[in-house]
């Protein structure tokens, strides 16, 4: 648990460089575009799912490990999966995997799921987030047309729902950057409560 720092003694702090334990493009876009400093540093973990572990253990537990296998002063780290009665759909293997996941989503609903965790000296912090996701029914063609483009080859569930994949999205209930890899609002508040001064807070 952080100790919590007030509003004033953070707009003294100096300029620090946050390190993000991740290799992710949507989580790195996300952050640098509030202003905020990355160094990044993918964190070489295992990231296999043991017998018996619920979704939300699963999440939490490989956000820490990431999150611990960074030794800089301030390290972030997140992982998402997607949730379909209960089994976890991570990345395709290939397009036959990823037509196979488009097809259990077409005309259901799902969640996403993100643990985060932020480590610092003060100590360590993690949350779990979670939207529901509802996809229109998709015919074969839409299928086929949207594994074509690649876009679902490296997207847990096959799909990218800031990409083309917002043509099938009927609706999203909770966090939108939690479906697209890493929900902003409790981030950042992990953030501030580890001393991590956020942009808007920082004295010009």
């Amino acid at each position: 648990m952080f100790p919590v720092a007030s509003r004033r003694v953070l707009s003294q702090i100096p300029a620090v460089i946050l390190t993000l334990a991740s290799q992710s493009p949507r989580r790195r876009e996300m952050l640098e575009r509030l202003g905020l400093e990355l160094a990044i540093r993918p964190a070489d973990t295992d990231e296999s799912i043991r017998p018996g572990e619920a979704p939300e253990e699963y999440v939490r537990r490989v956000a820490r490990q990431k999150a611990r296998a960074v030794e800089d002063d301030i390290a972030l780290a997140a992982d998402t999966a997607v949730v379909l009665t209960g089994e976890i759909l991570g990345k395709p293997r290939d397009r036959e995997d990823a037509r196979r996941m488009l097809r259990m989503l077409s005309g259901r609903s799902h969640e996403v799921l993100s643990g985060v965790c932020v480590r610092a000296a003060g100590g360590e912090e993690a949350v779990e987030v979670r939207s529901e996701v509802s996809f229109a029914h998709l015919t074969e063609r839409q299928i086929a047309w949207y594994v074509e483009t690649g876009e679902p080859m490296d997207k847990a569930g096959a799909y990218a729902v800031q990409g083309l994949a917002a043509a099938f999205v009927s609706e999203v209930r909770g966090s939108v950057s939690n479906v697209i890899g890493l929900p902003l609002l409790e981030t950042l508040s992990l953030l501030r409560r580890s001393g991590l001064p956020l942009p808007w807070e920082v004295r010009t």
